[in-house]
């Protein structure tokens, strides 16, 4: 539903859900008591199912080291895989530098192979909070479906929602379709792309074909304690979408699981202390892809002859303006060298 402004723009009205009157202190949000409340508690055998689908399902769309390596694969796919992920090491080094001065600096008379482990474990951990994302999505999604509360759960395939589930409106003949869009923290729903992001959950929402009644968009957040909200433009005063609420973890897990955060996040650590593979990252680092990202360092004369970075203004100058870097060839030209 939408309506054409003076600059013509369509602008998405007001979807009819039941919304929290004036004078509470969340007006406008959707009222919760309106809808179909829970009808049971899931068994400790039942979430644990769930959690260890959700650690598997994780694992599957995000390794939790950066190397895929195996005890039975051979030498020479080793030795590929340590040559392309040392060149993408280097890659990321120079990507995400943070403060270019500051992180030149830090480097100066430090040795590659140093540097090297250091952007190895961060890209490890960046890697890993992609994995607790798809983790906690697919274990609200399937808690969702076992809850018995939702008429439907399903995955919607596309970029912006991770699920969507059909909630019946109480003493009406009508669902509320929520499009759920799950994110670890807040900090993810913020900055200047949040307009952006708000607007293509809801444009998703409202031209989905197969959606019969109102839609509300959420944006849930899965580890972090707060109060529901909707995001305002600061300088119009207005909120970006009255159709989009955040709901962080001590609303969201209770609205979906009939669950507080913290029996959630006990029973996943449960889960991880009973497998037979811990949740950790895997630092060790081969040998041959720090040669690598060393041979890299050399490539554009960063290095003194002990393999220390000695020229704090070249490595600025690459932050500033990375090179582009094609993989394939400088593997050829790495091979010849």
């Amino acid at each position: 539903m939408s309506k054409t402004t003076k600059s013509g723009q369509n602008q998405l009205l007001p979807q009819p859900y039941p919304r929290l009157p004036e004078g509470h202190e969340f007006a406008g949000y959707v009222d919760d008591n309106a809808l179909q409340p829970h009808i049971k508690i899931l068994t400790k055998s039942e979430l644990k199912e769930i959690i260890l689908k959700g650690i598997v399902f994780a694992n599957q769309k995000s390794s939790r080291t950066i190397l895929k390596i195996t005890d039975d694969m051979p030498p020479e796919e080793v030795e590929s895989i340590c040559i392309k992920e040392g060149i993408e090491l280097f890659k990321y080094f120079l990507k995400y530098c943070g403060d270019p001065a500051a992180t030149a600096h830090q480097c100066l008379n430090q040795k590659a192979s140093t540097v090297a482990k250091d952007q190895f474990r961060n890209r490890s951990l960046q890697k890993e909070r992609m994995n607790s994302g798809w983790r906690y999505q697919n274990i609200a999604k399937d808690a969702a479906n076992k809850s018995k509360r939702f008429y439907t759960v399903s995955d919607i395939g596309g970029q912006e929602a991770d699920f969507n589930a059909q909630i019946k409106i109480l003493d009406t003949d009508h669902f509320l379709n929520i499009y759920v869009s799950v994110k670890n923290r807040s900090t993810t729903v913020g900055g200047q792309d949040l307009p952006k992001s708000i607007q293509a959950l809801e444009k998703m929402a409202s031209s989905d074909k197969n959606r019969s009644g109102p839609y509300l968009c959420v944006f849930g957040i899965a580890m972090e304690s707060g109060k529901r909200n909707i995001r305002k433009d600061q300088q119009k005063k207005r909120p970006y979408s009255v159709n989009t609420e955040i709901w962080p973890s001590d609303f969201f897990w209770p609205f979906f699981t009939n669950l507080s955060y913290e029996e959630i996040m006990t029973a996943v650590l449960d889960a991880l202390m009973n497998t037979q593979e811990q949740d950790q990252i895997d630092i060790s680092i081969p040998s041959l892809l720090l040669t690598i990202f060393e041979k890299c360092c050399h490539k554009y004369n960063l290095l003194d002859q002990n393999g220390k970075f000695c020229d704090a203004y070249s490595l600025l100058k690459l932050f500033v303006s990375p090179p582009r870097i094609s993989t394939a060839k400088l593997i050829k030209e790495l091979k010849q060298s």
